[in-house]
C-alpha cells in the first residue's frame, strides 16, 4: 500500500499498518537516530525508515507497529533523493555513508540544536562549529561482531546485526570501521572456528520464556562444546597493539589453539587473547566470566602524552584520534589556572582527569566499574600523576561522602553514559555548587533535559561544541559548557 492510496483511502485519519506490510514511502527528514521520516495519509501517521534519507523513495516493511507511530526497514530505493550517494562499504553499521560527510555534519549539528531548544527550551548559547573526525574511514578502536549462521545453511559468520527488525547476522569481507590488522584479526578467528566446527548460538531461542528451553539454547552445543557468541577485537591506534577477547556459551573450547592462530597471523602487534563465558539471554559482550589465555589481560594505549593500560571490560573512547580532540574542548572549556578542585563523574579509567591533571589543583573521579577505578589509579602512578584520586561509588550515593571528605569543587566534569544524568544525579551536582560544570554527551536528547535542569537551578548554558567521533553514523557527541550565573 502506498502513501497516496493510504490518503485515498482515510482521508481523515491516518492509516495504520501492519507488522509486515510493505509500503512505498517518501522520506522528509531525519529523526534523531538516524532513521528517515515518512508520513501516511492527512492524519500524518509517522513511519520511521531504516536505511532512508531525505528526499528517497522507497519500498519498506514495518517491524514494528505503535498507535502513533511505526518502524520499518528499507527493501529497495525507488528513486533516490538529490543528496544520496553510492554506498562504499557493504555491512549495516554505518547507515549514513549514503550521505556527503559535510551533510552529516549539518545534520548532527541541527539536531544538537533541535533536542536543547524542543527538549529542553534552551536558548541564548552559541552552537559552536563541529569539530570533524580525524578520519571518515577506519577510526574505531573496538568493534563488537556478532557471530550466525547464513541464512542459506552455507555456513557460520561473523559480522554485524542486519538493519533494523532483522533477526539475523550480516557477514563481511572488509569493515571498513576497523584497521587493516583489525579486520584480519576477525578473519583469522573466523577461519579457525570453521575449521573447528564450532557453531553459534541461537538468539531467537535465548529470547524465548521458557526457561528451561532458554537454558538449553544459551548453554553448550549437544557435542559439549561451545556455542559461539561475539567477538570483540580492540586496538590500542597509537600502540598498534590487538586484543581479541572471543565470547561463547559455556563449554568446551581450544582457547589456546585460536590464540596460537593469532599469534601466527599477528606477530608482535597480538597483544592478549581472552576467553569469556557468558549464558546471558540478552545480546551483550559484558559480564560472565572471563579468563586469559594468553598474553596480557590489559591493552596498551597512549591518548596525547598518557600512557595507559585498558581492561578487557572498561570504557575507553572508540575513535583515539578524536578523542584527543574531543578532551581538547574539555580542556578549553573547563579554563583551568592550576589551584582548582576538579571532579570527575564517570571517570572511566581516568582519561579525562588525568588529561586536566597538569592544570588543576587536585582530582577527584568516581566511577561504579572497579576494574576501570584500578585502570585509572594504575594510570596515575604510571604517568606520576599525584594529584588524581580515584575511587570506585555510584555517584548518587559516593559525591555527598566525596564532598564531606574534599570539599566543595570548582569544576565538575561529567561524561555520563546514554541515558544522561539521573535526577538525583543533577541534584547531587546543584548541592556541589560548583562553578563550571563541562558535560561531554553522547546523546543530544538526555544532555537536553539534564542542562535544563541545571539552568533552572541557576546555571548559564554558555556553548556547545559537537565533535564528530562517529562519522558515517547517525550518533552524536559533544561537550558542554555550564556556568554559574
Amino acid at each position: 500500500m502506498s502513501s497516496e492510496q493510504a490518503s485515498t483511502a482515510a482521508p481523515a485519519a491516518a492509516p495504520r499498518p501492519q507488522r509486515g506490510d510493505e509500503l512505498e514511502l517518501q522520506i522528509d527528514s531525519l529523526a534523531f537516530g538516524g532513521e528517515g521520516v515518512a508520513r501516511l495519509g492527512e492524519g500524518g501517521y509517522v513511519v520511521f525508515v531504516a536505511g532512508a534519507i531525505p528526499g528517497d523513495r522507497v519500498r519498506a516493511v514495518v517491524h514494528k507497529r505503535k498507535r502513533s507511530y511505526a518502524h520499518a526497514r528499507t527493501l529497495e530505493v525507488l528513486q533516490p533523493g538529490p543528496e544520496r550517494i553510492a554506498a562504499v562499504a557493504d555491512h549495516p553499521g554505518v547507515a549514513w555513508q549514503v550521505l556527503p560527510y559535510p551533510r552529516q555534519l549539518e545534520i548532527k549539528s541541527a539536531l544538537i540544536d533541535e533536542a536543547l531548544q524542543r527538549l529542553g527550551h534552551l536558548q541564548g548559547y552559541e552552537l559552536e562549529e563541529m569539530v570533524p573526525a580525524v578520519a571518515q574511514w577506519r577510526y574505531r578502536n573496538k568493534l563488537e561482531y556478532s557471530f550466525g549462521e547464513e541464512a542459506a545453511g552455507a555456513g557460520l559468520v561473523c559480522g554485524f546485526h542486519a538493519p533494523a527488525g532483522a533477526n539475523s547476522v550480516s557477514a563481511i569481507e572488509d569493515c571498513l570501521l576497523a584497521s587493516e590488522q583489525g579486520n584480519l584479526a576477525r578473519e583469522v578467528a573466523l577461519r579457525w572456528c570453521r575449521a573447528e566446527g564450532l557453531t553459534a548460538w541461537d538468539r531467537a531461542g535465548a529470547r524465548r520464556r521458557v526457561e528451561a528451553e532458554r537454558r538449553e539454547r544459551t548453554g553448550a552445543a549437544p557435542d559439549g562444546r561451545v556455542r559461539l557468541r561475539n567477538l570483540v577485537v580492540r586496538e590500542g591506534r597509537n600502540t598498534g597493539a590487538l586484543q581479541v577477547r572471543i565470547v561463547t556459551s559455556d563449554g568446551e573450547l581450544d582457547a589456546g589453539s585460536l590464540a596460537g592462530a593469532l599469534s601466527e597471523a599477528l606477530g608482535e602487534r597480538l597483544s592478549g587473547v581472552l576467553w569469556t563465558r557468558s549464558h546471558r539471554p540478552s545480546e551483550t559482550t559484558t559480564g560472565g566470566e572471563t579468563e586469559l589465555v594468553w598474553g596480557d589481560s590489559e591493552l596498551p594505549e597512549r591518548l596525547g602524552e598518557l600512557d595507559l593500560r585498558i581492561s578487557p571490560e572498561a570504557f575507553f573512547q572508540t575513535n583515539t584520534e578524536t578523542a584527543e580532540l574531543l578532551y581538547g574542548v574539555v580542556v578549553e572549556y573547563a579554563a583551568l589556572e592550576g589551584w582548582e578542585r576538579v571532579f570527575d563523574l564517570y571517570s572511566g579509567i581516568g582519561t579525562i582527569a588525568l588529561t586536566l591533571a597538569p592544570r588543576a589543583g587536585e582530582l577527584w573521579g568516581i566511577e561504579l566499574i572497579e576494574d576501570a577505578v584500578a585502570d585509572a589509579i594504575a594510570g596515575a602512578r604510571r604517568n606520576e600523576i599525584t594529584k588524581a584520586h580515584f575511587f570506585a561509588g555510584d555517584t548518587r550515593l559516593a559525591l555527598p561522602e566525596l564532598l564531606q571528605r574534599a570539599g566543595r569543587p570548582d569544576l565538575v566534569v561529567v561524561d555520563p553514559p546514554r541515558a544522561g544524568l539521573s535526577k538525583k544525579v543533577v541534584h547531587r551536582i546543584i548541592d556541589a555548587a560548583p562553578k563550571r560544570i563541562v558535560y561531554v554527551s553522547c546523546n543530544p536528547t538526555t544532555l537536553a533535559p539534564n542542562a535544563a535542569e541545571l539552568v533552572e537551578a541557576g546555571w548559564v548554558l554558555r556553548k556547545v561544541r559537537p565533535v564528530d567521533m562517529f562519522p558515517q553514523t547517525h550518533h552524536i557527541e559533544c561537550v558542554a559548557l555550564l556556568e554559574r550565573g
